[in-house]
């Protein structure tokens, strides 16, 4: 039998929600593409085998939050230097670049780069350049229709419009920036991903917000939450989320509460996408990366295959990429992630000092992105 394949993973449980797949399979690569997926194919047949015995291989995860603008904004990391080694192949930045500052972050970010990035343009003109500073304080700072002219040039790389709702951001000008974002984004024919924060009524931000648009720092505790004054979440969220809005955790260094998130999950609210608001605020902690960002959702209730199918499938659904990210499907893009499920105590951080412990660690053991293993 001649070589067909690159890369064989083998004697591994696959999770693949696309294709409803949890089951022990082999995956076979071929030039950057998912060729075969088996019960047991010839070592002989591949030019590299990897045994992933005891470990879950999956679609590569997508982080659909991240600031990675380095070297130009006040959040701004290196993507690769945290992607390579997370099992994440694929992340998007949330509003760091403006219309005025995404040709840097195209050229000298997202084209050089390893890892898969992609981008929701901000709605201000100065975007997250200086961030203590709130960046729709002047409402003169939008410009819809230059934000969608560069969304509609940029398609490949760009995935909506990105706004923060909080009153430090928006000083005395309430919901108009949300406004003003969503015109850009009817322009573009695409999403907004709209920051909640205090000091602007959540309702009156739900209420602007179309299907598929996404919310995020859903389980922020900082005020004006999904849940009310004794716990209960507010029949806007939930109306919200079943007309279609997309909630999604952002845990960010300010945006993720344990008590909220376990209220609203006790209650059934799940966020319907698991990202990370990955910055120079919380990567040294408490964040770090992706997969510690889920096994704090596995130790509030959720499942494994649950915190993979939010990190995988339904954020590409998010973020319209489906076709070619979130699944192992044969013939897509080789990003595929291998994890172990470690059991033992864990200490785990909300995002305002509030510690816990769990009981499993999702690891990343293996992260391969177009068909290459990443190392740094």
């Amino acid at each position: 039998m001649s070589i067909t394949y690159d890369i064989l993973l083998k004697g591994g449980t696959v999770i693949d929600s696309a294709q409803g797949l949890n089951a022990l399979r082999d995956v076979a690569i071929t030039d950057g593409v998912i060729t075969a997926i088996d019960h047991d194919i010839p070592k002989t047949l591949a030019k590299q085998t990897i045994s992933v015995k005891n470990q879950y291989v999956t679609p590569g995860l997508i982080d659909i939050h991240t600031h990675v603008y380095y070297g130009v904004t006040t959040w701004g990391i290196k993507a690769d230097n945290v992607c390579s080694t997370a099992g994440t192949t694929t992340v998007v930045d949330a509003g760091s670049a403006s219309w005025a500052t995404f040709p840097g972050f195209r050229e000298f970010i997202a084209e050089p780069a390893q890892t898969n990035i992609l981008n929701y343009i901000h709605i201000s003109g100065i975007g997250l350049v200086y961030g203590p500073v709130g960046e729709m304080h002047d409402l003169a700072y939008a410009d819809p229709d230059r934000v969608a002219d560069t969304l509609k040039a940029n398609r490949d790389i760009t995935v909506g419009v990105k706004v923060r709702q909080g009153k430090t951001q928006v000083g005395e000008n309430g919901v108009q920036p949300l406004k003003l974002a969503i015109q850009a984004a009817e322009q573009a024919g695409m999403p907004v991903m709209c920051h909640i924060g205090a000091g602007v009524p959540l309702p009156g931000v739900l209420e602007l917000m179309r299907p598929g648009d996404v919310i995020t720092h859903c389980f922020q505790g900082n005020g004006d939450n999904i849940v009310d004054e004794k716990g209960t979440v507010i029949p806007e969220a939930w109306q919200a989320q079943q007309d279609g809005v997309i909630f999604d955790v952002g845990h960010g260094a300010g945006s993720f509460h344990y008590e909220i998130a376990q209220r609203a999950m006790e209650q059934g609210f799940i966020s319907d996408v698991i990202s990370t608001d990955l910055h120079t605020g919380n990567i040294n902690g408490p964040v770090y990366d992706l997969p510690t960002t889920l096994s704090k959702l596995i130790h509030l209730g959720l499942s494994f295959e649950e915190v993979i199918e939010k990190a995988t499938f339904n954020a590409a659904k998010t973020i319209k990429r489906e076709k070619q990210l979130g699944s192992l499907k044969i013939g897509t893009t080789a990003d595929v992630a291998v994890f172990e499920l470690l059991d033992g105590e864990f200490e785990f951080y909300d995002a305002h000092g509030t510690k816990f412990i769990g009981a499993q660690k999702i690891n990343a053991t293996l992260t391969i992105r177009e068909g290459e293993k990443t190392s740094f």
